[in-house]
Formats: C-alpha cells, structure tokens, sequence
C-alpha cells in the first residue's frame, strides 16, 4: 500500500494548524467516494477535464481542469488547494483582494466536512508519479 504524506496549512484559522499526519487507505478510498459524488461531474470520473479546460467560456470562467498529472493542479501548494475548494475560487480571490476573477470552482464550505476536502485531496494526489507527488510536496510550506 502507497502511503503519502499530506502537510496542509491552513491559513483560514487565526492560528495556522499545520496537519501532518500519514494517510492511509481508508482516507484516500473515502476521498474517491467523495470525489466521485461531488467533483466528477465537472472533473470526470478519471480525473480528466472538461473539454478545451483552457479555453474561456462565454461567461469568463474556465472548464474544469484536469486533476491527473497532465493539468496544473499540482502545481499548487496543499493550502491553496484546501482553501479553493472550500471557498469556491471566486471567493477566495475576492478575500486574497484580487477584483473580477472568473471562476467556476463552487464553494464547498458546508457542503463537505474539512476532513473530506482533505481526503479528495489525498485521493487525487494518490494518482499522481511520485515525481509529480515530490513536486507537490516542494511546494507546501516547511515545517
């Protein structure tokens, strides 16, 4: 069994709580679910994009991306990650001051436990080469 190692930070909290702990089958399987309940109707089942993900729609937005290493989710560290999908990317971008940004990336805040942002995390990330993992991981704020 592939176990991962997930430091997420999260700068939602007065104080940052770094949560690192070792994931384990149970989690990522119960991010798959979720995943699939709540993120394949616009990711795809596989992980795969809407079509033509990075061409803009007529209202501005993006499709969804893919999650799988060919897109650019891993290219951002795990507190950005945690943090757009529980606020929606419009709202977070609103908060970080940033005016007018498209996106169609819904909040999941009250949809979804933090836990269970955490394990669709851990679910997706679980895809990835371990070169790509590292990648990721280089990412993440030392602690």
């Amino acid at each position: 069994m592939k176990k991962l190692f997930l430091g997420l930070w999260l700068a939602a909290m007065a104080t940052p709580i770094f949560a690192d702990h070792e994931l384990d089958f149970g989690e990522i399987e119960n991010g798959k679910r979720i995943y699939g309940d709540q993120c394949a109707s616009c990711h795809g089942i596989n992980l795969e994009e809407e079509p033509n993900w990075q061409q803009r729609k007529a209202d501005g937005t993006l499709p969804a991306p893919p999650h799988d290493e060919s897109g650019h989710t891993w290219h951002h560290d795990n507190q950005l990650l945690f943090l757009y999908t529980k606020l929606g990317g419009q709202k977070l971008m609103e908060q970080r001051g940033i005016a007018n940004f498209k996106s169609g990336m819904p909040e999941f805040d009250g949809v979804i436990s933090d836990q269970e942002i955490i394990d669709v995390l851990a679910y997706i990330r679980s895809t990835w080469p371990e070169e790509i993992q590292s990648a990721q991981n280089s990412r993440n704020p030392k602690h």
